[in-house]
């Protein structure tokens, strides 16, 4: 595994599993955090400290800034319905989430370079914003002739595709066909301690 993506999985082996489920994490062999004193007992963590984990976890899985969750939060908790269903759905919801869900990145670090690169499209126009919020019923695709070592490594894709989404691999297109429901996104956070963590 390359250096940026151990530095990446350090947080999985301080939680001890690898919040991507990747099976090449260094978390799988290792649950532990790294350095000399890892490997011995595992502290038991305040409530504080609890509420803590689960918010970086969430940050370390979208690969967002404290700064974008703390807005994410914000804009969960004004207006009507249940903040913690909103900011997990506004999350997932990401134009880079959505890419790395269908299978078209590996990562949700490369998903963000493809969209930061400008080789994502939704509905066909091309979309260089990783935190653009996908709509019900937009579509996502890549061009193969402006894109083709991008449409490569996505059409690799073996993702398990979540019930709330399309996807048709061959062309390279996939559909936000509903709002995801809180139970169906295969994220393993307890959102509510997020909740709890910032509305202290």
């Amino acid at each position: 595994m390359p250096t940026a993506s151990r530095a990446k999985h350090k947080f999985c082996r301080r939680v001890g599993q690898c919040i991507w489920g990747d099976a090449t994490c260094p978390s799988v062999k290792r649950p532990y955090a790294a350095g000399p004193h890892g490997k011995g007992r595992r502290v038991k963590l305040s409530t504080y400290g609890e509420l803590l984990m689960e918010k970086q976890k969430l940050k370390n899985y979208y690969a967002i800034s404290e700064k974008q969750l703390q807005i994410a939060y914000a804009k969960a908790k004004a207006g009507i319905g249940q903040a913690h269903e909103k900011l997990f759905r506004s999350l997932e919801q990401r134009l880079d989430a959505m890419v790395y869900r269908a299978g078209f990145a590996p990562t949700i670090f490369a998903a963000k370079q493809f969209v930061n690169h400008g080789h994502i499209l939704v509905d066909g126009k091309r979309v260089d914003r990783s935190s653009y919020q996908l709509k019900e019923g937009q579509t996502i695709s890549i061009d193969a002739a402006k894109s083709p070592a991008v449409a490569e490594m996505a059409k690799k894709g073996n993702a398990t595709i979540p019930p709330y989404m399309e996807v048709d691999l061959e062309n390279l297109k996939a559909t936000l066909t509903r709002a995801p429901q809180l139970e169906e996104i295969p994220v393993g956070v307890k959102i509510m301690s997020v909740i709890e963590y910032y509305a202290r």
